[in-house]
């Protein structure tokens, strides 16, 4: 359940509803590709199923290894994705595939659909593919993408890729929502000094200079390599590398590989892989909670709400206190 009908609970459920819905999650857990995909439709669409669904798949999820990738639209994210996938299939591992599109204005579906790029492996059953809606979410991603990100978790991915729309400056909420960050840059497109200007410096665990084979590869590092080095860090954090590749030949894609291996290693040695992982459900408890909250003062809105506001507006009350009401009045329901 989404935090659209917080009040609904599992309990609530007929039984054939419940055992329905244990069963598409069995099948799931078998990594059947139609299974995966109507949970993961269930999710997007705020479906009804969402509560019960993720109280269900709670425990088996927080394996995977959650890389998401950004940077600037056309440096080559979904052609680096599918170079990724090539090379975690290579090893035997199983990886899912979450590529946020910008919204159709019409019907707030994805505009792309499933990337062009990725098709040459989508008859892999060791693939899942999705591409999701950013529904107008200025984050890059979508609201459903802890969910989703469960979804492909308990169907058995060892690697989530998440490929975030390519909106620029607002791309930096990707960085809650994965445990390694990939700042994808290429020469020629003045993105060195955008990064800077978009704040992905921060969010990068490491960047990649893609279609290295381009004049100004060497330019674009050297201007990366001092504003890394301009970022404070204590002697033992993690210093964000540069990996040079040229993805549509998959050149550089294991050194990009290794360094990801590295980081994880780095990370779980020093606690900030898990410090990472409560911080993002904090943020996830934080934000039902207060969607939660909103949606019960919307529904007992009336009388009561509107003569608050109005011995607000009349200087009867002052807003804090108006507040307290409301909150106490919600807490006693």
């Amino acid at each position: 359940m989404s935090a659209a009908h917080p009040e609904s609970h599992p309990d609530s459920h007929p039984e054939p509803y419940v055992e329905a819905l244990q069963a598409l999650v069995a099948a799931a857990r078998t990594g059947r590709p139609r299974a995966v995909a109507r949970l993961i439709s269930a999710v997007e669409n705020d479906s009804y199923a969402l509560r019960p669904l993720m109280a269900e798949l709670a425990s088996d999820t927080g394996r995977a290894h959650v890389i998401g990738l950004t940077g600037p639209p056309g440096v080559g994210k979904s052609t680096t994705t599918a170079a990724l996938i090539g090379a975690y299939r290579a090893r035997g591992l199983r990886v899912g595939v979450l590529a946020f599109d910008p919204s159709s204005p019409f019907t707030g579906g994805a505009l792309l659909g499933d990337r062009v790029r990725m098709q040459q492996h989508a008859l892999d059953d060791g693939v899942f593919i999705r591409s999701m809606a950013s529904r107008g979410h200025l984050g890059g991603l979508s609201v459903a993408a802890p969910q989703a990100l469960r979804v492909f978790d308990a169907a058995g991915c060892d690697v989530v890729l998440l490929e975030t729309v390519g909106v620029g400056q607002s791309e930096v909420e990707v960085a809650d929502s994965a445990d390694s960050t990939v700042v994808l840059l290429s020469p020629g497109m003045g993105d060195g000094i955008q990064a800077a200007k978009a704040g992905v410096l921060e969010i990068g665990d490491l960047f990649v200079v893609n279609k290295a084979d381009r004049d100004g590869t060497q330019s674009l590092v050297r201007e990366l390599r001092t504003m890394i080095a301009m970022t404070e860090r204590a002697p033992q954090d993690w210093k964000p590398p540069i990996v040079r590749t040229v993805a549509a030949r998959n050149e550089g894609i294991d050194d990009l590989v290794a360094t990801l291996d590295k980081h994880r290693a780095h990370t779980e040695a020093d606690g900030s892989w898990q410090r990472r992982r409560l911080e993002r459900a904090r943020s996830e408890v934080e934000s039902l909670a207060l969607a939660f909250l909103q949606q019960r003062m919307h529904s007992r809105r009336g009388a009561v709400l509107d003569e608050l506001a109005a011995a607000v507006r009349d200087g009867r009350l002052d807003a804090f206190s108006a507040a307290d009401q409301v909150i106490g009045d919600i807490g006693q329901s």
